[in-house]
């Protein structure tokens, strides 16, 4: 997952040369198509994508830290988490961020998903050290919540939420293994969602996913919507929240394969909901604006392949990670819960 030699290339060239600060008269990027007039309540017609910074291999996980007004993100084969804020800019905020072990491990190696979980601590999927890890922001220090299912090891944690029952919920592709899914070091046979109780327990709660990827609650949290990145089946699943906090049988909510099968870059993958209870996903061409109800509103067209977004600022600004770029846009909308 390289930055391709597309015309924004050589529009942000100028302005940008390899990871750098960004100017604050910043370049843009992409155009936003509407499908329902809904859209224009969410985005104005004249908004903008801005580009914040450039130059990384691969962007994933942002997370909006409140009490610091500030982003936090990563650089998967970098192996390093990024800080981003209006009077600094970038930084170096974590490295190495997924992988602590001798000699390279695979293209993927760092931290993909990022959360800030209830206690303020940033909560990090871990491709190399295949775990979800908590970390105080205040003092540093990792501890594992968990690495293992019922002895083995997981494949390559990707992206995680927390439930208002205490739990945490993460999904477990093969991305961050060297040989994906033939990897010999893979230990389980499935690509599975899993929880983590209040107690530490470790639960697997969905097993019949082939790449189960990005996930995040209904505003009520009644309901778990989990993306899967398989471009023969890119669909949002949803899935009623059991009272034990396990879930029900899953239904297809919004099914993205013909839009993949015309050649878009992108699949779903990270996403984020509305107060409104609309998703804003990753998807073939950038980001997919959804209704609850499962209707295409329209698309932030990125161009270059999106992979996650995180409500930030107020919690009407929305950050991207596209590629090798930190984007962000203004909507009139806030973050589910915010």
């Amino acid at each position: 997952m390289r930055l391709s030699a597309t015309y924004i290339v050589l529009i942000l060239l100028s302005a940008f040369t390899s990871v750098s600060h960004a100017q604050k008269n910043y370049p843009t990027l992409g155009k936003i198509t509407y499908n329902d007039p809904k859209l224009e309540k969410l985005l104005p017609k004249d908004s903008k994508l801005d580009v914040l910074a450039m130059g990384f291999v691969w962007c994933e996980g942002p997370v909006w830290v409140k009490d610091g007004g500030y982003l936090l993100f990563s650089d998967v084969p970098k192996n390093t988490v990024y800080k981003w804020d209006e009077k600094n800019e970038l930084s170096v905020f974590l490295k190495p961020s997924g992988y602590t072990g001798l000699g390279e491990y695979s293209n993927e190696p760092g931290s993909n998903g990022l959360m800030i979980d209830k206690k303020g601590r940033l909560i990090s999927c871990e491709h190399g050290d295949r775990r979800i890890s908590a970390m105080p922001l205040n003092k540093g220090g990792k501890m594992t919540l968990a690495d293992r299912f019922e002895g083995k090891r997981f494949n390559s944690p990707n992206d995680i939420v927390e439930h208002a029952n205490g739990s945490y919920y993460f999904t477990d592709p093969p991305y961050g293994l060297a040989g994906y899914e033939k990897d010999p070091s893979r230990e389980t046979p499935y690509f599975g969602v899993y929880q983590i109780t209040p107690n530490g327990e470790v639960k697997m709660i969905i097993n019949d996913l082939q790449r189960p990827n990005g996930l995040a609650f209904s505003v009520d949290g009644k309901t778990l919507y989990v993306s899967q990145s398989d471009p023969e089946k890119a669909v949002l699943m949803a899935y009623p929240v059991l009272a034990d906090g396990s879930v029900g049988k899953g239904k297809l909510f919004y099914d993205a394969t013909p839009m993949s099968k015309t050649g878009l870059p992108g699949l779903p993958d990270g996403f984020k909901l509305d107060a409104e209870g609309n998703i804003w996903t990753s998807g073939p061409g950038g980001i997919l604006i959804i209704s609850p109800e499962g209707k295409l509103l329209g698309k932030i067209e990125t161009l270059e392949i999106a992979s996650n977004c995180a409500w930030g600022n107020d919690g009407s600004m929305l950050y991207l990670t596209v590629d090798g770029y930190l984007c962000r846009i203004k909507t009139n909308t806030k973050g589910a819960n915010w």
